[in-house]
């Protein structure tokens, strides 16, 4: 028997748009599970962080698979298990997606002696992560405002001008990154090689 399929209801474009800094390194997550109450003494596994009576499974991972310590995404799954409780603590439970950035991976945006960071994606969830762990922040704002050709052209143009925001005073950023709030959905504009395939860049 056939279904009625109806057509998706169509979001306005003149709406509210986030252009962020594009940020060149590699995509990463930090998965925290709330595993419930455990009793004082329980046996708990190395990716397990134990607050206030409550445990929480903390778990790193790349942009195609579930990466640990020796099996590492440049240093990240490392970090998270260093860090697990902060990141417990400063996220709570869910999936929180990022980039991992900095030395060694990509552009380096001038870091050096092995300095990463970790900067959130979603500006507007994380907007209070603050300065509360050396590494984690959130991806910098460049422009929130309705949607226009001149929001993202203005936002790449400081971008040209100034250098990256992630990294101030590296002068080679990626560029940005353009979420539309209606549609729910995120798009990317390069500075440089934006009208080539991914891969074919002039």
């Amino acid at each position: 028997m056939t279904e009625f399929k109806p057509w998706p209801k169509t979001p306005r474009l003149n709406r509210n748009i986030t252009v962020t800094e594009k940020i060149d390194g590699t995509n990463a997550a930090v998965q925290i599970e709330d595993l419930g109450e455990i009793a004082p003494g329980d046996p708990v596994a190395d990716d397990v962080v134990v607050e206030e009576g409550f445990a929480y499974r903390v778990t790193a991972q790349s942009r195609k698979r579930l990466i640990y310590p020796g099996d590492d995404n440049y240093g990240f799954a490392g970090w998270v298990r260093a860090n697990a409780a902060a990141l417990v603590e400063i996220l709570g439970e869910g999936c929180h997606y990022g980039e991992w950035w900095g030395s060694g991976i990509q552009r380096g945006y001038g870091l050096t002696k092995g300095e990463k960071r970790f900067s959130l994606f979603n500006v507007h969830r994380y907007r209070d992560v603050g300065d509360r762990l050396p590494g984690l922040g959130v991806v910098p704002t460049i422009f929130e405002g309705d949607f226009s050709a001149e929001g993202i052209d203005g936002s790449l143009a400081t971008l040209r001008q100034m250098g990256s925001v992630a990294a101030p005073g590296f002068d080679r950023p990626e560029g940005v990154i353009v979420y539309h709030s209606a549609a729910r959905s995120v798009f990317k504009v390069l500075l440089e090689g934006d009208d080539h395939p991914k891969g074919n860049a002039a």
